[in-house]
């Protein structure tokens, strides 16, 4: 064996290693990609450097706004709304909670662009109600957890800055285009299936509203829901880049929470930001090390490798296609998403984009519906484990309850891998 292949088994190997020993997955691809520098005597001051260069991106700039104003609408009681003005209009359905909850994580996804920040801001409200109305404890949390995966496909995504930047700076208007629709039918597959699992189960519609406590609703609503607007307006018309599209948004989102909502006082904005800087604080310090151990992977020709590896097991593009959709699932299921999606891009971006030819916009998206699935599901689904501890159940019960929510899913999944058209419609009718 030649050193290169020695050093690509030191830093693959090592890092499924210190995964497996549960060492904070920062930790595990810094020490990778240093001790395997070590073995190829590299300077540490190129792992440094590329550490550096890893964050030193102005694009990146756009996550911690996107973080900030996603941070400040929920605690500042746009979750509230959201599921009241959902109400409005789906609420007299059959289990009318269920398609409440799908819609409002669809609404609040489009503002915060997090699974786990919907689960937890529309899931402290809704698992609670849903059950004092008779649902069953595992629904509850299984639509709760499955509709917030919404929240990363469905524009403002901070996930899709994190893949533009790793796929070599593709469009992010672009992306965010693209999960408009395949985003929108994620959430209507998951509303149909509850609406027969409802049904069944005879769960209740909820009572109407007055007209004039619907408008009251809908304009209080709608202010918050501008946010995403700002944003999504900004980068398609070109008016403004992504980062500077965030930051407008997160003064509006500061003007509405606390001079027009008025729910928390002002000094209560010391413990957002702070919220904000430990989270941002944690992206960042993953993407530079995710930065150093994907110049390493480069580095061992591991990506083209991977690449002829997998073209090798079938020329068949629907066999290949299937198999990396289980791949990027199984991956989900024991990693988070950001770094999977700073891991698994360089090495299946030549094989998708490259030799199957798949637009970079569609594999975005379907890689990062994959990941999004991998949040909901045991052991390591990050989502799911917010989701449990709100409804105050266990991963079994809650995962054993969800298997016809997961099947909805895929379905979806196969849609956006295989019609294109879905994803790149919006992308290709606005932006050309």
């Amino acid at each position: 064996m030649n050193m290169q292949h020695t050093a690509s088994t030191l830093l693959i190997g090592l890092f499924v290693i210190l995964l497996v020993l549960r060492v904070p997955i920062t930790f595990t691809l810094a020490i990778s990609a240093i001790v395997t520098a070590v073995y190829l005597h590299l300077p540490l001051v190129a792992i440094v450097q590329r550490m550096v260069q890893g964050v030193n991106v102005f694009s990146l700039l756009a996550i911690p706004f996107f973080i900030l104003a996603g941070e400040i609408m929920s605690q500042g009681g746009i979750s509230r709304r959201l599921i009241e003005f959902s109400n409005i209009l789906v609420g007299r359905v059959r289990g009318g909670l269920a398609q409440v909850n799908v819609l409002a994580s669809m609404f609040f996804g489009g503002i915060s662009g997090s699974a786990v920040a919907d689960v937890s801001s529309i899931g402290t409200m809704m698992i609670p109600m849903m059950k004092k109305k008779g649902y069953d404890s595992d629904f509850s949390v299984g639509i709760t957890v499955t509709s917030a995966c919404q929240g990363v496909i469905i524009p403002p995504s901070h996930n899709m800055i994190i893949y533009a930047m790793a796929a070599g700076g593709v469009s992010v208007g672009r992306l965010f285009l693209g999960g408009f629709i395949p985003g929108i039918i994620l959430g209507i597959a998951l509303m149909i299936i509850s609406y027969i699992i409802a049904t069944l189960r005879k769960y209740p519609k909820e009572q109407r509203y007055t007209l004039k406590e619907s408008l009251k609703i809908t304009k209080d609503a709608l202010l918050g829901l501008f946010t995403a607007v700002i944003i999504m307006g900004g980068v398609v018309s070109g008016v403004f880049t992504a980062t500077e599209s965030a930051a407008i948004a997160c003064f509006y989102a500061f003007i509405v929470t606390f001079f027009v909502y008025r729910e928390i006082p002002l000094k209560r904005f010391i413990t957002i930001l702070y919220a904000s800087l430990k989270t941002l604080a944690m992206v960042m310090s993953l993407i530079a090390a995710a930065s150093a151990f994907g110049w390493l992977l480069a580095f061992l020709q591991i990506p083209a490798a991977a690449t002829k590896a997998l073209l090798t097991v079938s020329s068949n593009r629907v066999i290949l296609l299937l198999l990396i959709n289980i791949l990027l699932i199984a991956f989900g299921t024991i990693m988070d998403m950001a770094p999977l999606i700073l891991i698994t891009t360089p090495i299946l971006y030549p094989v998708v984009v490259e030799a199957l030819g798949m637009s970079p916009i569609q594999f975005g998206v379907m890689l990062i519906l994959n990941l999004g699935i991998g949040l909901t599901t045991p052991p390591v689904g990050s989502a799911l484990f917010v989701g449990c501890a709100i409804g105050k159940i266990s991963i079994e019960k809650a995962t054993k309850g969800m298997l016809p929510l997961y099947l909805m899913m895929v379905i979806v999944l196969m849609l956006v891998t295989f019609v294109p058209g879905l994803v790149m419609f919006i992308p290709n009718l606005i932006m050309g």
